[in-house]
């Protein structure tokens, strides 16, 4: 993976649209959001959209989640089918639903089952497969190396670790030095990832852990260019023309319309609202037009606030 920078998968935000502007900017590999393997294969409404990543384009990974080996090998085989070039293994999502399902993190309670739904992926696939999970379940039990290391025997390509328990879920700060451990214990590729907000942080991430490269999630919100920032800084790629005054209006304004094309205007618009908010933030726009735009339900008035919502007004002017 070069450059060694992922965006990691988060939950009703790296959908297609997303992935797709943050990889404009250049960046080594996008994650879809967490697919539920088994309501994927039984074809459940909005799961198969969460997977639509034109699974044919480069640097693009569909993260699958689940807690039976069967579902988890079907799940595989049609996304590798649709053309998809990595499969990530979801066993770090520290969601009550999910781990209540015995998914996500709370499968490192349970190595041994983990290592058989790796085990059934990577033999249902010829194409990579990854692995995503934190330190361990609690402070009691950091087995995340033992884990890294069964997995790459059993067939994964990389593994990123998340330096936190679940049962920190994203509490107190991100343990990067304990992630060194997993390092060791393998010679497959390790992302860091968790609080990764800037350059600074990735390089303190990097020199702490020992890791190959970082996977960047919350940072990234309302900056879809970091990654490629993060990049440019660290490995020497291209540096990122980051949008500002006109150019910024565009972006949003097009990511805007994005997401209004692939959901419908009804779910479009409501989906929108955490990603203007995120843009909005970073520009300082005052709470009353920052409302205004966020409550607007007219896809065609929204672009008309946006433009002064983005241009920094403040609440009086707004008013």
């Amino acid at each position: 993976m070069t450059p060694p920078i992922a965006l990691a998968p988060m939950a009703g935000i790296t959908d297609r649209p997303f992935r797709d502007l943050v990889r404009s900017f250049g960046v080594g590999l996008t994650v879809s959001e967490m697919v539920a393997s088994q309501e994927m294969v039984q074809a459940k409404p909005g799961v198969r959209e969460r997977a639509e990543l034109s699974a044919d384009v480069e640097n693009t990974a569909v993260q699958l989640a689940g807690r039976e080996a069967h579902w988890m090998a079907e799940a595989a085989r049609q996304v590798a089918d649709r053309g998809a070039r990595v499969i990530d293994i979801n066993m770090g999502c520290p969601a009550k639903k999910v781990t209540n399902g015995y998914s996500g993190s709370a499968l490192l309670k349970t190595p041994d089952h983990a290592l058989s739904l790796i085990e059934a992926v990577v033999a249902a696939v010829d194409i990579p497969v990854t692995l995503k999970t934190r330190l361990g379940w609690d402070e009691d039990s950091l087995n995340a190396a033992s884990v890294a290391r069964r997995a790459e025997e059993a067939g994964i390509k990389m593994v990123t670790i998340h330096g936190r328990t679940r049962c920190q879920f994203y509490k107190g700060s991100a343990d990067w030095a304990a992630i060194r451990a997993i390092k060791d214990a393998v010679d497959i590729p390790v992302l860091a990832n968790g609080d990764i907000t800037g350059t600074g942080a990735a390089h303190q991430a990097l020199d702490q852990s020992g890791a190959d490269g970082v996977m960047i999630g919350r940072g990234a919100q309302g900056k879809p260019w970091l990654l490629a920032e993060i990049a440019h800084d660290l490995w020497q790629t291209p540096k990122p023309d980051v949008p500002e005054g006109k150019q910024l209006l565009e972006m949003v304004s097009e990511h805007y319309q994005a997401m209004l094309s692939f959901y419908g205007i009804d779910l479009g618009t409501r989906v929108a609202r955490k990603h203007l908010g995120w843009y909005m933030d970073a520009a300082g726009t005052g709470h009353v037009l920052r409302r205004a735009v966020l409550t607007e339900r007219d896809p065609d008035q929204v672009l008309v606030l946006l433009e002064a919502a983005l241009s920094e007004q403040t609440d009086e002017v707004a008013a």
